[in-house]
């Protein structure tokens, strides 16, 4: 990209007018639309951290997505006001009227979606779902294993299962029934969800951008249009992220490394004590004034408010340094140059933050709740996979695999169609990722007759 108005698209995804005239701008529209997407709603009971307790509030998926819009908004305004200071001269008066209206609610609806395809249980879902298809791998299934059934590059995908590729799957394809095109969202939100352009087969472990993958291989050509949109693949074929995207991920990060501990505070992980020591010392590589603060805090005495205090006072200090590290790097940014992130290099300037992400790992991410989740989410997931899988798969269906293929949703149900099997475990995965924890746990007990279901 060589300017600033290249980042910007009015066109939906799958539906080629610009769309209604009306008192929201079509920017608007696209928050909406995520709002009151399905799965967005199930979010609210898909592990965040820790397990969903009934007594005691933690974040989960829906909860987190909505904070980290919040913060989004912020930061896509602050830099947007900056671009239009730093660029007015070079800039028509649509450009201005984006950055300086638009730009916040483009990464808002961004943050709003970042998570959708994500499954039950937390991270450890996406790693249940993959240690299935690593430890089947010789399952034989009509005469040949599993992983025979596929290409190399749709097998990376299977046992490296990307809850980001998921998110853009569930929002751009046409399942069956649905209208062409998937949530038809802009152009410009899309991308900047884009974290990860690259697909499975192509991950590089030791460079950021390309650490995890962005797209399924069933779902190559809806990432290239967004890609050719805005012009992002390289000269060595290589493709760069849209510069939008680092405040996404920015916003996402302020969150989940602070939120996260105060979650854990708020279950008797760590205590008022600690929770100070670490946000008082960070705030000071910040650049707030500790001693207001401290006096602040001293005032109150209720312990969650007080650590709410702290977290709300570092959220807005990471965010304006998040904004000033995207301004002093902007040229990189646009260029497709910059290999790093905003928090990384925050960090750089703010070692203490290290600090919080090794207490983040030791007390909270190893904590007993939070691998019983992980093992209970391996459990759960290999079952329904096992029998899922191979009934969409065989040839010669048993009774009681067909009575199994019943219970999968129509828009999901692609085992008469003449696709190829990885389509159809594809299929598969879009049914038991988008289940809750409860609807995972609960289909789980029953098919193990634990429970047994009753008529209502």
């Amino acid at each position: 990209m060589q300017n600033w108005s290249e980042c910007i698209s009015y066109r939906r995804f799958g539906y080629q007018t610009s769309g209604t005239s009306g008192s929201r701008s079509e920017f608007t529209r696209d928050y909406d639309r995520i709002i009151f997407l399905s799965a967005f709603r199930r979010l609210q009971n898909k592990t965040q951290v820790f397990p969903l307790p009934g007594n005691v509030f933690v974040h989960n998926r829906l909860t987190h997505s909505l904070e980290v819009a919040s913060v989004g908004r912020s930061l896509g305004s602050i830099v947007g006001h900056a671009l239009v200071d730093a660029y007015q001269d070079q800039m028509s008066e649509n450009d201005l009227t984006f950055y300086k209206y638009e730009l916040s609610g483009v990464i808002s609806s961004a943050c709003l979606a970042h998570d959708v395809g994500n499954p039950a249980f937390g991270h450890s879902g996406e790693k249940a779902i993959s240690h299935y298809f690593e430890k089947h791998s010789e399952l034989i299934i009509n005469n040949k294993t599993l992983k025979n059934h596929f290409s190399d590059e749709e097998w990376y995908d299977l046992t490296n299962y990307e809850g980001n590729a998921n998110a853009l799957r569930l929002l751009t394809r046409q399942f069956k029934g649905k209208l062409d095109g998937g949530q038809r969202l802009m152009m410009v939100t899309l991308a900047s969800i884009l974290k990860y352009p690259c697909a499975s087969i192509n991950v590089k472990n030791k460079e950021t951008h390309f650490k995890k993958y962005g797209y399924f291989q069933s779902d190559k050509f809806a990432f290239n249009q967004i890609i050719d949109e805005f012009n992002l693949k390289n000269a060595d074929s290589s493709i760069s992220r849209h510069p939008f995207v680092y405040l996404v991920e920015a916003a996402d990060d302020i969150c989940y490394r602070i939120i996260d501990m105060e979650d854990a505070h708020r279950i008797g992980i760590l205590s008022r004590d600690q929770i100070e020591s670490a946000f008082i010392k960070l705030l000071k590589e910040l650049g707030d004034n500790s001693e207001r603060t401290c006096e602040i805090l001293a005032k109150i005495g209720d312990d969650n408010e007080a650590v709410s205090f702290l977290r709300a006072k570092i959220i807005n200090a990471l965010v304006m340094k998040s904004a000033e590290v995207f301004h002093e790097n902007r040229d990189a940014i646009l260029q497709g140059s910059f290999k790093s992130t905003l928090m990384d290099e925050v960090q750089k300037n703010c070692p203490f933050l290290n600090d919080v992400a090794h207490i983040s790992v030791n007390k909270i991410y190893n904590h007993p709740s939070v691998i019983e989740v992980e093992l209970a989410g391996y459990n759960v997931m290999d079952e329904i996979l096992s029998v899922f899988v191979q009934a969409v798969l065989s040839d010669k269906r048993s009774p009681l695999q067909k009575k199994c293929i019943l219970l999968i949703p129509q828009q999901y149900n692609l085992v008469n169609d003449d696709v190829s099997p990885y389509e159809k475990t594809m299929s598969v995965l879009d049914f038991v990722s988008g289940m809750t924890d409860g609807y995972a746990t609960e289909l789980y007990r029953k098919m193990k007759g634990i429970d047994i279901p009753t008529h209502k």
